[in-house]
């Protein structure tokens, strides 16, 4: 019995889907990377000239704000994420916090919580009434992507070079 011939294009097809692939694997890594480096980032600059650029960028984002009197605290109302499901209708609100380690330096912190809720609450058994939605789930995270965003509106030449670090590093 002879080995089956392959055409020249089933091997450069082969070859082309391995490196998309590797490439593929590559680019979420280097975004992995670039979002880690981004949460330890500490600015060269004071708090209160980085906290305007914070509220703004959750301004931007439609999230409505709850700032702590005195300190550098914000805190958004849940708002839902996507279309209201009978498997369950995701809610997401957000953390901030901002520390200063030092009169010219800060940092950012920002943290999501998301929660799920599905299917009618209990029934109230004074009024006979549904209750609100119970909670499913609920999770706290630090929100890496948005503090990635955050470090590139305030720091674009770090972000710059961050940026350039990962994609010589990790290839």
């Amino acid at each position: 019995m002879t080995p089956p011939m392959r055409s020249p294009w089933s091997l450069s097809l082969v070859l082309l889907a391995v490196a998309t692939l590797a490439t593929g694997c590559a680019a979420s890594r280097r975004e992995a990377y670039i979002q880690d480096k981004a949460a330890q980032y500490v600015y060269r600059k004071p708090i209160a000239e980085v906290w305007p650029q914070v509220r703004m960028l959750l301004k931007e984002k439609d999230l409505p704000l709850r700032e702590a009197p005195g300190a550098f605290e914000i805190s958004t109302d849940w708002h839902m994420v996507g279309a209201p499901s009978t498997l369950g209708t995701n809610y997401v609100r957000y953390l901030v916090r901002g520390k200063q380690p030092s009169p010219a330096m800060c940092k950012v912190e920002i943290f999501k919580q998301n929660r799920v809720e599905s299917g009618p609450g209990p029934v109230d058994s004074r009024s006979g009434q549904r209750q609100n939605l119970g909670t499913d789930t609920t999770n706290l995270v630090r929100d890496m992507e948005m503090e990635w965003e955050l470090m590139q509106r305030i720091d674009p030449d770090a972000a710059k070079a961050l940026r350039a670090e990962a994609e010589s590093t990790i290839k």
